[in-house]
C-alpha cells in the first residue's frame, strides 16, 4: 500500500467513524476553522461542518449553504486531519459511518455492493473531496489555524476506468492525476500535491 493510498484510506475512515471522544475539545469556532481549512478558500464560509462521534452520531457545528460538507478533526492521536467533500457524496459517507458503528470491518465492499445494486446513491457527475492532514502540531486548537499540513485532492467519478478517462492507475509524476479503484462505485481521480503548503483559516 502506497503512502497516498494509506492517506486516502484514513480519509474514508474519518468519514465513517471519528476518533475517540476526548474530554478536552477545541472550541466550536476552532473546530470549524480547522475543518474548513481543507476546502478551497472561496468555499469555506458557506460549507457545512459536522463532527462525528464514535457511535456514528453526527453533530452539526455549522450549517452550510453551498455544496461542501466538512468533517472536523478530533483530538486523541498524533495526527490532524480535515476532510471536505461534495454533498452528493454524503449518502456514501453516511453509510460508511453507520456500517463502521455497527462493527462492519470492510465497509467499502458493502457499499460497493449496495451501489451496484442501486440501493446506495452515488454522484451522477464528478465531485470533489479535499483532504488536509499532518502531525498534531499543524493545528492550533486555540485558534483553529492550520499550517504546514499536506493536501490530497480527489475527484470521485463512479465507475470510471483507465479506458474512459485515459488516466494511469499509479502516480506517474509529482502532482500528476491518476485513477484509483477504477471500474468501481468509488472510482476516483487522485491529485497529490507535490509539496506541503500552508492552509489559511
Amino acid at each position: 500500500m502506497t503512502r497516498w493510498t494509506s492517506v486516502l484510506c484514513i480519509a474514508c475512515a474519518v468519514s465513517s467513524v471519528a476518533r475517540a471522544d476526548e474530554t478536552e475539545m477545541p472550541s466550536r469556532e476552532a473546530q470549524i476553522a480547522g475543518a474548513v481549512a481543507a476546502a478551497p478558500e472561496d468555499r469555506r464560509a458557506e460549507a457545512k461542518v459536522i463532527r462525528v462521534a464514535t457511535d456514528g452520531t453526527v453533530e452539526v457545528l455549522q450549517d452550510g449553504s453551498n455544496e461542501l460538507i466538512c468533517l472536523a478533526d478530533r483530538p486523541g492521536d498524533e495526527r490532524f486531519q480535515a476532510v471536505c467533500y461534495h454533498r452528493d457524496l454524503e449518502p456514501f459517507m453516511a453509510r460508511g459511518r453507520v456500517l463502521r458503528a455497527a462493527g462492519v470491518e470492510d465497509t467499502l465492499a458493502v457499499r460497493h455492493q449496495e451501489a451496484d445494486a442501486g440501493t446506495l446513491q452515488m454522484p451522477k457527475q464528478p465531485v470533489a473531496l479535499y483532504n488536509l492532514n499532518g502531525g498534531a502540531d499543524v493545528f492550533d486548537p486555540d485558534t483553529g489555524a492550520v499550517e504546514g499540513a499536506s493536501w490530497l485532492w480527489v475527484v470521485y467519478t463512479p465507475y470510471a476506468t483507465t479506458e474512459s478517462t485515459g488516466l494511469p492507475t499509479t502516480e506517474q509524476a509529482p502532482g500528476g492525476p491518476w485513477i484509483m479503484r477504477p471500474g468501481t462505485a468509488s472510482a476516483h481521480i487522485m491529485i497529490v500535491q507535490p509539496k506541503t503548503r500552508p492552509a489559511e483559516s
